[in-house]
């Protein structure tokens, strides 16, 4: 492949978008941007994609297929432990979020219409997440888990690429304890919470 043929490959294209896209946000992935960034006209770039939606789409999904990887790769190297993957998978997420704040956004934060990753994409991206959840708390509570976790690793690394934490301390072993009380509380809740028809999980 020539040097010009693979500077304009899709996988080259979606790459620029979102290094413009951590630079200055979703204002600077244009049309316009991207094919100055790539080294084409900006007429070339929607040969690959219909509409600047249709690249961020795309960027999102290739960012929840990159963020399915660094969980896959987490899990491989933990232990067996349930709770000791979940902490590592937690972990992970957040230097993923935190070294990419602005692409980690574009999984959860609904930008425009059609911006999202492809379901296939989401499904591959949750499901290690899922997978611990049930884990801890079985299949039927495994969905809501994964919400209440995944919804506390967004939250406080959103808040903590803001610089939203003033007060000093050791924000990471907040982190680590945040997740360590939220495992701990599911697999007591797993045992103790009435399921979805009202009576207790049976022993």
């Amino acid at each position: 492949m020539s040097p010009a043929r693979a500077r304009t490959s899709q996988a080259a294209i979606i790459a620029a978008a979102r290094d413009l896209l951590e630079e200055g946000g979703l204002e600077a992935v244009s049309m316009a941007g991207v094919a100055e960034r790539v080294g084409l006209k900006a007429p070339s770039l929607y040969k690959h994609f219909d509409d600047r939606s249709a690249l961020l789409a795309a960027v999102a999904t290739e960012v929840a297929l990159d963020l399915a990887r660094t969980l896959a790769d987490a899990v491989a190297r933990s232990d067996a432990d349930p709770a000791t993957r979940l902490e590592a998978l937690a972990v992970a997420y957040r230097s993923f979020a935190l070294a990419t704040p602005r692409a980690a956004a574009l999984l959860f934060a609904s930008v425009a219409p059609g911006v999202a990753p492809t379901p296939e994409a989401q499904a591959v991206a949750a499901g290690p997440v899922l997978e611990m959840s049930e884990a801890i708390v079985g299949r039927a509570r495994a969905l809501a888990a994964a919400r209440v976790l995944i919804a506390f690793a967004y939250g406080f690394t959103s808040m903590e690429a803001a610089g939203a934490f003033r007060f000093g301390g050791d924000v990471e072993e907040a982190y680590r304890f945040g997740i360590a009380v939220l495992a701990a509380g599911l697999k007591r809740g797993a045992v103790d919470a009435p399921d979805a028809a009202g009576t207790h999980a049976q022993a």
